[in-house]
């Protein structure tokens, strides 16, 4: 299953740029309200240093891509209409809010750290960004309290014949919770269902803060003082937007989350200038644009997942092509090797007898739990 991640934020702070700059997929861009009104999807991927030089080899991607060494793995990514304060009310587009971000695994919150939009996203000055963070919380935990709340009878009803955990579960399930994930936070205990339902939001959409427009001045303030409260990372998706566009028009090459890029053809005065500004204001002063590192931070560190590599042939590490180092997949903390087997095709899980792990030259169980960067050889009857 791709790891699926949804891009959020109230209107005009940037969310669509972010989204448009991490997938490439034209999406509407304004400075008005409400420019996305129906979710965009796309695919963007998650970077990581490829093992084939550890191996000593040059691979051959196919199912993910690979330049310079560094591995690029592909997840999906969901913008979704911004958020306002009481949407759980039904204002602005509130109502279709948590149904578009259902399946998602995390949150991507794209806050203006300019101060120039009010929490509605019109322009004003001097907005305050921590307002913007701290609402949009609270309002996925009342759109999952309302969940819990026009079904909090039933809910009871049921918890007479089995436990709550499960009667709890089978409401928000479609939050893409596990089972188990319900009963800790149950077990656990609750003071009321907002209080449930901020526990559910915290386990279930783990929230990572990408402070935008950070190339503004009065974003660069903001930051500063709001870095010392909250785990914030600095981005311009705007400046990410420009190198994407412009490695892929081939006018220089850029590597996603990298300090720098390469100027490949001649530039005109006027993109000479965009581009210079871009490494001055934001690459030399932060190591990158921001997008690439919120992206990875969420997968890698707050949603645990890592890449692992199959093959076909353990000794030359290739698939039934001849391919090297082919595929990758990304796999959740403590997943074994028999769950790979079935992430690849529930027929290999089915018929798994044992695997090869290449690197330590030796077989493995279906209960070996996976490491990042693994590679390894499954055998089937």
């Amino acid at each position: 299953m791709t790891v699926k991640i949804g891009v959020v934020g109230k209107p005009s702070s940037g969310k669509s740029t972010f989204f448009s700059a991490a997938t490439l997929v034209n999406v509407p861009i304004a400075s008005y309200p409400f420019t996305t009104i129906k979710p965009n999807i796309g695919t963007t991927f998650v970077t990581n240093e490829c093992v084939e030089k550890e191996f000593r080899v040059k691979c051959n991607p196919n199912n993910s891509k690979c330049v310079d060494g560094t591995r690029l793995t592909t997840i999906q990514l969901v913008d979704v209409a911004g958020l306002v304060p009481e949407a759980h009310l039904g204002k602005g587009m509130g109502n279709q809010f948590l149904s578009d971000l259902a399946d998602a695994e995390g949150l991507i919150h794209v806050v203006d750290l300019s101060g120039k939009t009010n929490e509605k996203g019109e322009p004003c000055q001097e907005h305050d960004p921590e307002k913007d963070i701290l609402f949009l919380e609270e309002e996925i935990d009342y759109c999952i309290k309302g969940i819990l709340e026009k079904n909090w009878k039933n809910i009871q009803r049921k918890a007479k014949t089995i436990p709550l955990y499960e009667a709890v579960y089978e409401q928000v399930s479609g939050l893409r919770i596990s089972k188990d994930k319900v009963k800790e936070i149950i077990e656990e205990g609750f003071s009321d269902l907002l209080d449930l339902a901020k526990k559910i939001r915290k386990t279930n959409k783990p929230i990572i803060l990408a402070g935008n427009k950070i190339d503004l001045d009065s974003a660069k303030e903001n930051y500063k003082r709001l870095k010392e409260k909250h785990d914030i990372i600095p981005v311009s998706a705007e400046a990410e937007l420009v190198l994407r566009k412009a490695d892929e028009k081939g006018l220089i090459h850029y590597i996603p989350g990298e300090k720098d890029f390469e100027v490949l053809k001649q530039l005109t005065p006027e993109q000479e200038k965009a581009l210079q500004t871009i490494r001055e204001k934001v690459l030399d002063v932060y190591g990158s644009t921001g997008v690439q590192k919120v992206i990875n931070k969420l997968v890698f560190e707050m949603l645990e997942y890592f890449p692992v590599y199959p093959v076909e042939n353990e000794h030359k590490l290739t698939d039934g092509k001849g391919r090297i180092l082919p595929d990758v997949y990304l796999v959740k903390k403590g997943s074994t090797v028999l769950d790979l087997a079935f992430a690849i095709h529930s027929e290999i899980g089915e018929r798994f007898v044992n695997a090869f792990d290449c690197r330590k030259k030796m077989r493995i169980s279906k209960d070996y739990v996976l490491k990042p960067n693994d590679v390894v050889k499954i055998f089937t009857r």
